[in-house]
């Protein structure tokens, strides 16, 4: 009855919107399933990073250490790396991917939104990120989150790129504020 009703009003034949809805139930379930791999996968990195950032109490040795395992790790991330307020300036720090832009234009860019917004931003296509900032036109999406010190003050972000549109989520964004954290143990 309910498709019945729903094609009556929409012009949509009930044989289309089975068709319909079973590719939407097939999505939902092949998404639900690459989120749980998501997670499972940042949990064993987690696990392994928690041990090799206890190696050194240099912060910059766990920030590169956090970099280097990240991207070459999680096969979706094309640049990942830090920048860090220096002088009112937002400059590239620790990172491994193409090469990066230097100094980034104050307030433009999804970097800086991240850092003026105090959290967390994900951009599913960079190209309709107002101001956008194209270090490198590969890159399609991207996650910026900030990264604070001891005292919870924002002193840069970590920044990942993807050529791939839509490679991030809530799974991306909660686990890589969690591990951010391991700078300061």
């Amino acid at each position: 009855m309910m498709i019945y009703e729903l094609s009556k009003y929409s012009g949509i034949t009930s044989s289309n919107f089975i068709i319909f809805c079973y590719f939407v139930l097939k999505y939902s379930a092949f998404s639900t399933m690459e989120e749980k791999k998501k997670e499972g996968r940042y949990s064993r990195i987690y696990d392994q990073l928690t041990s090799l950032v206890l190696k050194s109490n240099s912060q910059s040795a766990r920030m590169a250490t956090i970099v280097a395992v990240l991207h070459h790790k999680i096969e979706y991330f094309f640049w990942t790396g830090f920048y860090m307020i220096e002088d009112g300036k937002m400059t590239v720090n620790i990172y491994q991917g193409p090469v990066a832009c230097q100094i980034l234009e104050k307030d433009k860019g999804v970097c800086w939104a991240a850092f003026n917004k105090k959290e967390t931003v994900v951009v599913e296509d960079v190209h309709t990120f107002p101001g956008h900032i194209a270090c490198d036109s590969r890159s399609n999406s991207e996650i910026v989150v900030p990264f604070k010190n001891r005292e919870g003050e924002i002193i840069g972000v970590l920044d990942v790129d993807s050529s791939e549109k839509a490679a991030f989520s809530e799974v991306d964004a909660r686990w890589l504020e969690k591990i951010l954290e391991l700078v300061w143990v």
